[in-house]
């Protein structure tokens, strides 16, 4: 880590005296971190400093910086920092051209790059420099001592951005397990995990439930022979099931930045769906998944889902009812999910679970309707249904119940009447109150995103291209 004061040292000219005036000074405003700090992912000696490195985006800098992510007592600030891809060490380069404290101290610098880099940031620039020939082959190590996974599904179903990753590249997946070898990888990687995925934490590498999944391509024998170059990686963990199984928990999961949008993502998910249903774990959850990476797993897992023979008579006939029947009619919410055999099915055979299932469920119904119009107020209906389930309770439809507030001698926040109408559309002409009509607003807009989710997720799996 360097560091560099551009100050001139040239004094300044005599002035002549002037009235002293009596002021404040101004405080330091500070400058956010994410203003004056680029992080370059470099994976040769050759590409620091240079003008086309890669830059990445992290999700937000100024979290590692404890006064409101900002950086005091600086002018003229610049923290240049190079990330390796090869040994993921790091180095960065500060200038600055003064320093003063302005009312709020002078931030030391070093800790905070440290809360990100940790052991990982490299003194001096020569021994960075020296890594790339020093440990230019530390994946290659950490990938001969794990096992390598198998791409293609049991049943021989893959997507064709893994069938064309198969094909036309030597991509592999790396299983490595065991506290010291998850642990030694893990420490490396955590700089990417906390700067690249939003609201995460680093995982226990003691615990050794706990492994990684490694994604690696072999460099062009012109750049580097048998090297390996490190695509991605998922941070996966085992937990008891009552009374004798395992689940399997998708815990994180990054693609490195100038490898996304090139199916590898993709790839990690299919491999996992793979593993879980090669050992029958019990099924497969992702804990808090970003909306992207939902949107592809939702994506994945509906393909699977349209081949799976055993829900299509449930499916089917979900359908068909929508088509016949007019729910703007009906007075009591109706129920068109998955019966449970179709739910215990899919989780024993495909490793989905209940929750996710039921968010393939719809996707699947919007792809039988085929997208028509007629039958599009019935969709939107049953999907209005479940979200206001979901947001305010099972007995918020059409049962015509409501909360009156009564004068009394009891305690007030412990007194309510619970008001319901024999006549459901008396019930719905009583005025709303502004919080409910708020509510309403709210609902609409979560049916909308919901809907515009599921639209985009069925135009990539329908054969028709909804």
């Amino acid at each position: 880590m360097g560091t560099k004061n551009q100050s001139s040292s040239s004094a300044p000219a005599t002035e002549p005296k002037k009235r002293r005036r009596v002021g404040f000074s101004k405080t330091d405003p500070g400058v956010e971190a994410s203003e004056c700090i680029k992080i370059y992912l470099v994976s040769s000696k050759e590409e620091v400093d240079a003008s086309d490195s890669y830059c990445i985006q992290p999700v937000d800098l100024n979290i590692f910086f404890e006064e409101d992510g900002k950086i005091f007592g600086y002018q003229g600030l610049k923290i240049t920092v190079w990330l390796s891809s090869i040994s993921f060490h790091a180095y960065a380069d500060i200038t600055f051209e003064s320093t003063s404290d302005g009312g709020k101290g002078i931030t030391d610098l070093k800790p905070a790059l440290q809360n990100i880099f940790a052991e990982n940031l490299v003194e001096r620039k020569d021994d960075f420099l020296q890594t790339f020939s020093t440990e230019s082959d530390y994946v290659q190590s950490i990938v001969s001592k794990g096992e390598t996974l198998q791409l293609k599904a049991p049943n021989g179903h893959n997507s064709d951005s893994v069938n064309q990753l198969t094909t036309d590249s030597d991509v592999e997946v790396i299983r490595v397990v065991g506290t010291t070898l998850v642990g030694h990888l893990y420490s490396r990687l955590i700089p990417l995990v906390l700067l690249l995925i939003d609201g995460s934490n680093a995982i226990d590498i003691t615990d050794p439930g706990w492994e990684i999944l490694l994604i690696v391509q072999k460099k062009n024998e012109e750049l580097g022979g048998n090297q390996l170059k490190l695509l991605g990686f998922a941070a996966i963990y085992r937990f008891y099931h009552y009374p004798d199984s395992l689940r399997l928990r998708l815990g994180q999961i990054l693609v490195l930045p100038p490898y996304q949008q090139k199916g590898y993502g993709r790839c990690l998910l299919e491999v996992l769906n793979n593993l879980a249903i090669g050992e029958d774990v019990h099924d497969l959850t992702v804990e808090e998944p970003l909306d992207s990476l939902q949107h592809v797993r939702t994506c994945i897992d509906v393909q699977r889902l349209l081949v799976f023979t055993p829900i299509q008579e449930a499916l089917d006939s979900t359908i068909l009812r929508l088509k016949q029947e007019n729910l703007s009619k009906k007075t009591q919410t109706c129920h068109f999910g998955p019966p449970p055999s179709a739910i215990e099915d899919v989780r024993k055979s495909l490793k989905i679970n209940k929750k996710q299932f039921l968010q393939c469920w719809e996707v699947l119904i919007y792809v039988g309707l085929e997208s028509v119009d007629k039958y599009m107020e019935n969709y939107r209906t049953i999907i209005s249904d479940r979200i206001r389930a979901d947001v305010i309770g099972k007995d918020s439809g059409a049962a015509g119940k409501r909360l009156v507030e009564f004068p009394t001698d009891y305690d007030q926040e412990m007194a309510f009447v619970m008001f319901k109408s024999k006549n459901v559309e008396a019930s719905s002409s009583i005025e709303m109150d502004e919080d409910q009509a708020n509510q309403e607003q709210q609902l609409k807009q979560l049916v909308d995103e919901r809907i515009k989710q599921i639209k985009s997720i069925a135009q990539k799996v329908s054969p028709r291209g909804l």
